[in-house]
């Protein structure tokens, strides 16, 4: 299917925050995409706009860009993703927007599926089958709540035990909802969300992660099905470069890189966490690779270590740095240049996370990138509409793909 148009436009995520939507037109159809946008950002990611300005981003785009794209084919985002870097010339999308790259990629790839009269999945890979676990965010805090919640960005759980994509759904919902009723009854006052729709109370890091570990424990024992935690530390938003150490404000302490090192490896023994996200310094392959060695049962995960930047992950696969990834499509621009990312990571025995971000929509996008690259878990939440509108997109899939889908395999 031949590109015949683009429009590109401002508008809001669900943080409120502006991002880039972009319709493309093709025989007969259109597929529309919006940018999502992320508060705890790794300098490497793609840069959102032209000169941080997203009406100029537009404004240029339109004007200038959208003509060149007409007659090329929906079905080629490698071709999408020459013409975008061809007309932005930089590694990191400073002249054209990354926010803008992601919506024109995304968006084409969906005018060839709504065309075609299939789901994005198939376009993206037309033997696709795989289903993922989603990951969900039970308490959130870090940049995603407020500075008396727990200096961890996220503490999740992973329904390792469900049979489907509902059941794996419906399992972290039930964490998600004990969580809730444990925490107001202990604290005694209404408790807010984060970002994400995690739980933001003001808990110490150690005593979130236990409430969390003690209700998923209970969920576990109540349906028969195996429910394990993780964590994001995120930990380049703990890191003080003048100090080269880990501050945590809800105990005013400052780690250094080898008391953060023990204090993951004490957190993972004691909590048997199966997942551990950025638990140091966004460059700090090294110190990873330790981590990965002294871990076992656990995956160690990369996100501002790599940003979906393919080079980056060459880097930690010579150190042997990780066992898991974060795949975020605008972090690198394009859908194309995503699935790169994905496919060596899954060829290096790495499992996958495909994943939203704090500031996200309402699209179903992010479901179709897990299943059609073939990741295994899929990273977007458990409340809040621009999470469920990734788990039901998922929920649809399944239906879609038939009695052939099945339940990722996810071994640390």
């Amino acid at each position: 299917m031949k590109i015949e148009e683009i429009r590109a436009r401002v508008c809001f995520n669900g943080r409120g925050d502006p991002g880039i939507e972009a319709d493309v037109f093709v025989e007969g159809a259109m597929g529309r995409a919006m940018s999502p946008s992320g508060a705890s950002r790794g300098t490497n990611e793609a840069v959102p706009f032209f000169q941080d300005d997203p009406d100029k981003t537009v404004s240029q785009f339109n004007r200038r860009l959208a003509s060149k794209f007409k007659g090329l084919d929906a079905a080629d985002p490698e071709g999408v993703t020459r013409l975008l870097r061809e007309l932005d010339g930089t590694s990191n999308y400073s002249k054209v927007g990354g926010s803008l790259a992601y919506a024109v990629s995304v968006a084409a790839t969906e005018a060839e599926a709504r065309a075609r009269g299939v789901p994005m999945c198939r376009v993206i890979d037309p033997g696709c089958g795989t289903l993922p676990f989603p990951l969900g965010n039970t308490i959130g805090g870090g940049k995603h709540a407020s500075d008396l919640s727990p200096a961890f960005q996220e503490i999740l759980v992973v329904p390792l035990g469900a049979r489907s994509v509902r059941e794996a759904i419906e399992l972290n919902l039930k964490v998600h909802a004990g969580v809730g009723r444990r925490l107001s009854k202990s604290l005694g006052y209404p408790l807010g969300r984060g970002d994400e729709g995690g739980w933001s109370p003001g808990l110490t890091d150690i005593e979130a992660m236990g409430v969390v570990s003690e209700v998923a424990a209970s969920v576990a024992d109540e349906t028969g099905r195996a429910v394990r935690v993780g964590v994001d530390v995120a930990a380049d938003s703990l890191y003080d470069k003048k100090k080269r150490g880990y501050y945590y404000r809800t105990t005013k302490r400052t780690l250094s890189r080898d008391e953060q090192m023990v204090f993951i490896e004490e957190l993972c023994d004691r909590y048997s966490l199966l997942y551990v996200e950025d638990p140091l310094y966004e460059d700090d392959f090294e110190g990873y690779a330790k981590l990965h060695a002294s871990l076992k049962g656990t995956l160690v995960t990369g996100d501002d270590l790599y940003t979906t930047d393919v080079e980056r992950l060459k880097v930690g696969v010579s150190k042997k740095s990780t066992n898991g990834v974060i795949m975020k499509v605008n972090q690198i621009g394009t859908l194309w240049e995503a699935k790169q990312f994905s496919d060596l990571a899954r060829r290096t025995g790495h499992t996958v996370a495909a994943s939203h971000r704090s500031g996200d929509n309402e699209g179903g996008h992010l479901a179709h990138f897990a299943v059609g690259f073939g990741d295994q878990m899929m990273k977007s939440g458990v409340v809040g509409g621009e999470r469920t509108s990734k788990l039901n997109e998922l929920i649809r899939i399944g239906e879609a793909l038939g009695t052939s889908a099945k339940m990722a395999s996810v071994r640390p």
